[in-house]
């Protein structure tokens, strides 16, 4: 059975984001947590703006610069370089300048309408994105879905909400303005000195257009960066698999009376509509009693996290139900079975029991290979699990993919094997990984490394029209003040209220924080805050949320 994005009841709600600085619209809360409206409506579709379709000059693709976005010369379409991004052809490459962002050559292409980016509905449920026509370009207006009415506060009043910030697309082309650079390096000092941040402080930001390195402190400079990982991982997978990729889990008859729950790596799992499934096939057969095994060999190695039984995250199987929780969480620290696979097996021999199936043996841990397939459940697309992984910071999920990007490298499916896959993935997009360390998907390691120059530019990369494959990750940020692990972070009247999106990352001793943003002139910047053995959690992630503050600051 096909089920649906999240139909165990862990669906996260869909984010929507205005497309000026200037609406008002509140973006929905993820699942689970209090949304700051009740009443939103349900948002159209997204719709291009009339005259979309670009008109491309003369001239092949351009040179990309370090976002991996490309800047057209003339000729013909050039062979693809390592970022994956087409260099030119006859017209003649760009000379790349020292932040790596290339020079068109001579021949620019002639105007495009449309960036190849839908604009989201209104603040509701995200309608489909609907793509432009014209692969380069301004942004085209899209049309907003219907929204709901706003709500009011305790109090009875109307509870002011920050501004929700555009859509992060490519803002612009070419250089990024004369003093931009001078102007964020005023706005940051005063926030890089704060006695918040630890005696590691490091910290990065990139023109998404342009791939202008605008602000450099020891960026280079690799550091623990907790949860920040996922954005490794989901560009990652992203990139291997694409976004429609799912997870599949299976029952197959292996002969005789015996079946098999075959794991195939969803954290996500939900059994009724799988074991529904199975009894009804089951019962096509003429079987009505079956002897129950389980088999997880689409993992290897060990199970255990390197951090040891820990309530952030379960033994890493590749069979498992709802993240082997204990309780009715959806997200964050709870408890988790001792053996999720086995546990999964329990509970579906309970459910086929509930359906008129006799269920016998005891649930052991056996092959599927060459079964007949029973049934078979279906995760949410990679897309929408990348969304959720990094708006509620989810570990499981993060272990899941990273095992994926391994299988699809020709790695095996364990800790070791995604640690040599994840930075491979990464090298075929051109990201810089000097000094990088890779040891898990979620972060949770302290033996990670990553510098803030790799993580604005896997963000350069995500926010690029050049990778729409990469979308899910820019979706996925949480907002600031709004939405996931930053629903409770930046005051409300901060500049990056809303118009910040950024994954956090957070150890005992280790504070980090990377994502997007815009400049008042319209902008879209990559950045990445990074500090070690900062005074306290909360002084740090003060600091943190200042700094990216000051980039969206008139």
């Amino acid at each position: 059975m096909a089920a649906g994005p999240w139909d165990g009841g862990q669906r996260t709600a869909e984010r929507t984001f205005a497309t000026s600085r200037d609406a008002a619209a509140s973006p929905a809360k993820p699942a689970g947590r209090p949304a700051p409206c009740a009443s939103a409506g349900a948002a159209g579709a997204d719709a291009p703006d009339a005259g979309a379709a670009g008109t491309p000059g003369a001239g092949g693709a351009g040179a990309p610069d370090a976002s991996g976005a490309g800047t057209p010369g003339a000729g013909g379409a050039g062979a693809p370089d390592a970022s994956g991004a087409g260099t030119p052809g006859a017209g003649g490459a760009g000379t790349p300048d020292a932040s790596g962002a290339g020079t068109p050559g001579a021949g620019a292409a002639g105007p495009a309408a449309g960036d190849g980016t839908g604009t989201p509905g209104g603040a509701s449920a995200r309608g489909a994105r609907t793509p432009d026509a014209g692969a380069a370009g301004a942004p085209g207006a899209g049309t907003p879905g219907a929204g709901g009415a706003g709500c009011a506060g305790e109090g009875g009043e109307a509870a002011p909400a920050p501004l929700a910030g555009p859509v992060f697309v490519a803002a612009g082309t070419g250089a990024a303005p004369a003093g931009l650079a001078a102007a964020l390096a005023k706005q940051l000092a005063g926030p890089m000195s704060s006695a918040g941040l630890g005696s590691v402080r490091t910290g990065a930001v990139v023109d998404v257009a342009s791939g202008q390195v605008l602000y450099d402190h020891d960026s280079g400079r690799a550091s623990a960066p907790a949860s920040t990982t996922k954005l490794a991982t989901s560009v990652a997978a992203l990139g291997l698999l694409g976004d429609a990729h799912t997870l599949t889990t299976t029952v197959v008859a292996t002969g005789g009376d015996r079946i098999v729950l075959v794991g195939g790596g969803d954290p996500t799992l939900t059994l009724d509509g799988l074991a529904a499934d199975t009894a009804a096939a089951l019962r096509a057969r003429g079987e009505t009693s079956v002897h129950l095994g389980y088999d997880t060999s689409y993992y290897s190695g060990p199970d255990l996290h390197p951090i040891g039984v820990n309530d952030n995250v379960a033994r890493v199987t590749a069979l498992m139900v709802d993240e082997a929780r204990l309780d009715a969480s959806t997200n964050g620290p709870a408890p988790r079975a001792a053996d999720p696979a086995r546990a999964a097996a329990q509970a579906f021999a309970g459910k086929l029991r509930a359906r008129g199936i006799t269920v016998t043996g005891g649930y052991e841990e056996t092959s599927g290979a060459g079964g007949t397939r029973l049934a078979a459940h279906h995760s949410a697309p990679l897309g929408e699990l990348v969304e959720k992984m990094l708006t509620d910071s989810d570990n499981d999920l993060a272990e899941a993919l990273a095992r994926e990007v391994a299988r699809a490298s020709g790695q095996p499916a364990s800790f070791a094997g995604a640690a040599k896959a994840i930075p491979a993935a990464l090298r075929q997009y051109g990201v810089p990984l000097t000094h990088s360390v890779f040891t898990d998907g979620s972060g949770l390691n302290r033996e990670d490394a990553l510098s803030p120059a790799t993580l604005t530019r896997i963000l350069a990369l995500a926010a690029s029209p050049a990778h729409p494959e990469l979308r899910p990750v820019v979706d996925g940020l949480p907002i600031a003040a709004f939405t996931g692990t930053l629903a409770a972070r930046f005051p409300s009247d901060a500049p990056g209220a809303g118009v910040v999106r950024a994954k956090t990352g957070t150890l005992t001793g280790t504070n980090t924080i990377a994502g997007l943003t815009t400049t008042p002139s319209g902008r879209t910047l990559a950045f990445s805050f990074m500090t070690q053995h900062a005074p306290s959690t909360p002084s740090a992630e003060s600091a943190l949320d200042t700094l990216a503050s000051a980039l969206s600051a008139p």
